[in-house]
């Protein structure tokens, strides 16, 4: 290597067999010169917050451990929003702590984004630092950072994976910390070759077509655009595309490389008439062979059974996650041979419509493999969900419709239909078929299918009496194929009783069902027998609830009519704050009722709809059901002569079976460019040119990534700038705006009596804190005292990671509104803290209301009593929603705005 040479005070080190090497004028490591700009500014921000949390963060850590503290457990990386009326959770010293503020209308929140002028959030029950308190505040102040204090056994937080016998592996026990980190990477994956976007000339004209596609051009955009590149970047890059034929020739090209669709014809005989219906499937089998032929994909493929458990400080406990963690795969591996694995497809089939006006309808059948990761199988991406099917729809018929002939010939139509999209599958599934795995074992796949959903017995999985759906307490004997009395055309594939198959949907069978169709057609209906002035205050009160992140805002929803699950769900989480004081005992003792069934529901709807599911959530589920048929058979009886509506069909049947589903499936189981005529054509066209830009983009994306890796060295790539992914720690604090003075901040806000003699009550705050942290107040003082020139920066942003209530172990929160947040400089030390007013105010007895409907109250203390905490003692974002018929200004905790709240408020908090 040649000597090292100075030019203009910098370092460069020059070797003969690699680029110019330059040292780094913060850290002096040496860097390429292309890669030195780009870490030079990673590096002098790392370097500027290393400075300011460094001494503060030693401080907090050495405060810790003096008082026993327990070790600290990194936080998974999620955010959360909050705005006017949310909250967040503070926790308790030496818990973890995790989880989104809020603030001021002008406060802008990542992920739980919520306008408004306040927001709520929750602190530790003992951990909070008052003030204006004379008490000495050292073994209550919350810990700056995320603790997890270990409250169980050591074995608390460890897993046990017990593997298929026929597998041959081990059970395995691992602590919280290793569990899960070692999958298969794909960055062990080979280079295809050095030019993955073939058969498109270059990577150029791939890119390109990929981003007319996604784009949406027509023929003449695409023209425009591309003269408009010639124009511009003609000669600078080897570019062959010159029309749009050029285009559309290469996609032809690149769609040899995977499963074309096939066109058949379904012929049936109605009324001595001979009918053609048309039907376009990709086989199933060869679309399956795509995805074990894609070396990206191969490593990710889990073949065996197993059963996972965790330890609850008791004993190790089931819990159930993928496909694979439940019964039924472990009993189908038990029936194959040593080497036999299933190869698992889950089918979906849905009638929509493809216009606003509903006049073009599709029926569209979509498979995922559920031998892939939830990650992999549920997104966009090579391994996700793909349409395989396009079922034909027997259109409708006034003179026909209802007719028990034309109801059989849609049946029929819809069985020879599906029949030609499993006809791979069928020999198959009887044979098996042997495939070389990425771990090189030699597995027999055996195909089993996942199937997502008017007679004596119209449920589909058990023979219950159509007078008896909404009995959950009675088990009755499941179907088997003997007793199917038409053709069934799963029949054809092995292993895969349609009865076994079924899963529900609960968008269908809840949301736009269950609740959509009739629970919330019931409240509607109980709002117009009260009059115009009870639909006109539960609309008021809709328009009035909090905004929240993805929950939708509706102005009002007595008479809008639409059939959207989606916005049915978000109506179904509100519907209780926003007629608890319409449908009041008083007024209509059967409204009453049907809101004790609403939520009931929801609380079941909970359960159903978590991601990971243990013994113990699936009895609470089962148990809820029981308590929803309950309250159901109570408001038919209230109802009495008036009841009007038949509570027993197939949908309030369904949660009887729900849970059974989940032990053994697991609990994880376009505007288009058309012209408006031969739309099916077109879009299976369209549909599969986006699958095969899908895998040519994953191609190239690994390719880069490789060839990067090639290039670059280890120190240059772990210093690569991170500042565009999610952040690791624990709080992020942006949006920051100008500084100003005590004195300008106290003027600003003379008439709001949270900010009285904020300086002094900060003071007081700091003189306790620091000290209670180590840390030595600046130039040796013994009390610190602020001037009124003093300055303070505020902050309008906060994004918190936090755990899930099943890892962060605190069982003490309360709730606060955030109401300034801001750093503030004591000597070296930058400190982030929050001025919030507590919701821990004694609300008295317990309302009957509150029982009834399971609501949580909370009340705010005085606006005089506001209080100064650590931002680290933020757990999570939570929304309130006022109580609309109180004179106190109570609030509602809105506990069904995802699992993680409802599990803490039926758990921890009350």
């Amino acid at each position: 290597m040649a000597p090292q040479r100075s030019t203009g005070g910098r370092k460069y080190t020059c070797s003969s067999v690699s680029s110019l090497k330059v040292a780094c004028q913060y850290c002096n490591e040496l860097y390429t010169s292309r890669g030195l700009k780009s870490h030079e500014q990673s590096c002098l921000r790392r370097k500027e917050k290393k400075k300011e949390d460094r001494e503060f963060s030693r401080a907090t850590a050495r405060s810790i451990l003096k008082e026993g503290k327990h070790k600290h457990r990194s936080n998974k990386g999620r955010t959360h929003e909050a705005a006017r009326d949310t909250m967040l959770v503070i926790q308790e010293a030496g818990s973890a702590a995790d989880s989104p503020s809020a603030a001021d209308s002008h406060y802008h929140y990542d992920d739980a984004g919520f306008e408004g002028l306040d927001d709520v959030q929750s602190v530790g029950k003992d951990t909070r630092l008052r003030s204006d308190s004379d008490i000495s505040m050292g073994n209550n102040i919350p810990a700056p950072i995320s603790v997890a204090t270990a409250t169980t056994s050591d074995r608390l937080d460890t897993f046990k994976t017990e593997y298929h016998p026929h597998s041959g592996h081990a059970p395995i026990v691992e602590s919280f910390s290793v569990y899960g980190t070692n999958k298969p990477e794909t960055t062990q994956s080979p280079v295809i070759d050095d030019e993955p976007w073939q058969p498109f000339s270059c990577r150029a004209d791939f890119e390109f077509a990929e981003l007319a596609h996604r784009a949406a051009l027509s023929k003449d955009q695409t023209n425009e655009l591309l003269k408009f590149i010639w124009r511009v970047a003609d000669g600078r890059t080897n570019f062959t595309f010159k029309t749009h034929n050029d285009v559309s020739t290469a996609w032809t090209r690149a769609s040899s490389q995977l499963t074309p669709f096939e066109r058949h014809v379904v012929p049936v005989e109605y009324k001595k008439e001979n009918i053609e219906y048309e039907v376009y499937s990709r086989p199933l089998w060869d679309w399956a062979l795509d995805l074990l032929d894609n070396p990206l994909l191969a490593p990710q493929f889990v073949w065996d059974a197993q059963r996972l458990y965790k330890h609850d400080g008791t004993d190790f406990e089931r819990f159930f996650h993928e496909p694979w963690t439940g019964d039924r795969w472990w009993d189908l591996q038990t029936s194959l041979p040593h080497n036999g694995a299933p190869f698992a497809f889950i089918l979906y089939a849905d009638k929509t419509h493809l216009s606003s006006a509903g006049a073009v309808k599709a029926y569209p059948v979509i498979t995922r493999c559920g031998n892939l990761p939830v990650e992999i199988r549920n997104v966009d991406g090579p391994g996700g969900g793909r349409l395989v099917g396009w079922l034909p729809i027997v259109p409708a018929d006034s003179d026909e419709d209802g007719k028990l002939s034309y109801t059989n010939l849609k049946k029929v139509i819809w069985h020879k239909s599906f029949t030609i999209l499993l006809e791979t599958l069928s020999l198959i599934s009887k044979t098996g078929f042997a495939h070389q795995c990425y771990d090189g074992i030699l597995r027999w796949c055996v195909m089993a299918l996942i199937q997502g959903f008017n007679s004596a017995c119209p449920c589909p999985i058990c023979l219950v009496p159509k007078d008896k759906l909404t009995d959950h307490s009675t088990i009755y004997p499941t179907r088997v194929i003997d007793d199917a009395q038409a053709y069934n055309s799963l029949w054809i594939v092995e292993r895969s009783s349609p009865h076994d198959a079924l899963s529900q949907d609960t968008l269908h069978a809840y949301d736009s069902g269950l609740f959509g169709d009739h629970m919330f057609e019931e409240v509607k209906a109980h709002l117009k027998t009260l009059g115009r002035t009870a639909e006109k205050t539960t609309d008021d009160q809709f328009a009035a609830f909090p905004r929240w992140r993805n929950l939708n805002h509706f102005n009002h929803v007595t008479n809008i009519s639409f059939s959207d699950g989606n916005k049915f769900l978000d109506i179904s989480k509100q519907i209780l704050y926003t007629t608890q004081n319409v449908l009041t005992r008083k007024d209509d003792e059967a409204g009453y009722a049907l809101l004790k069934c609403i939520a009931s529901y929801l609380h079941a709807y909970m359960y159903i709809t978590f991601d990971v599911h243990t013994e113990s959530t699936i009895a609470a589920g089962e148990a809820e059901i029981l308590v929803f048929q309950k309250c159901l058979d109570q408001y038919i009886k209230v109802l009495g002569d008036e009841a009007t509506k038949n509570w027993n069909f197939p949908k309030a049947h369904s949660m009887r079976h729900i849970f059974s589903d989940i032990r053994a499936k697991g609990a994880a189981a376009y505007k288009l460019q058309t012209n408006g005529k031969d739309i099916a054509n077109q879009i299976l066209r369209l549909d599969h040119t986006t699958f095969v830009s899908v895998v040519l983009r994953n191609r190239i994306d690994h390719f880069d990534d490789e060839r990067c890796k090639a290039i670059l060295s280890e120190r240059e790539l772990e210093t690569e700038d991170l500042d565009d992914r999610s952040f690791g720690g624990h709080i992020h604090l942006g949006t920051p705006q100008s500084a100003i003075t005590f004195a300008q901040l106290e003027n600003d806000n003379v008439s709001n009596r949270a900010f009285g003699q904020f300086r002094k009550k900060l003071s007081t705050f700091l003189n306790h804190a620091l000290p209670a942290y180590n840390i030595p107040l600046p130039d040796g003082k013994t009390w610190l005292t602020l001037s009124a020139q003093d300055t303070v920066q505020e902050h309008r942003y906060l994004k918190v990671n936090y755990e899930s209530v099943d890892k962060d172990g605190n069982n003490k929160n309360i709730f606060v509104r955030i109401l300034f947040m801001f750093k503030q400089s004591i000597g070296s030390q930058t400190l982030d803290l929050t001025l919030v007013q507590p919701m821990d105010a004694p609300t008295g007895p317990q309302h009957a209301i509150d029982q009834d409907l399971r609501l949580r109250r909370l009340r705010a203390r005085p606006l005089a009593l506001t209080e100064f905490i650590t931002l680290h003692s933020v757990i999570r974002g939570a929304l309130l929603v006022p109580d609309f018929a109180s004179t106190r200004g109570d609030f509602f905790l809105v506990d069904y705005v995802d699992s993680d709240m409802f599990l803490r408020s039926q758990r921890y908090m009350f």
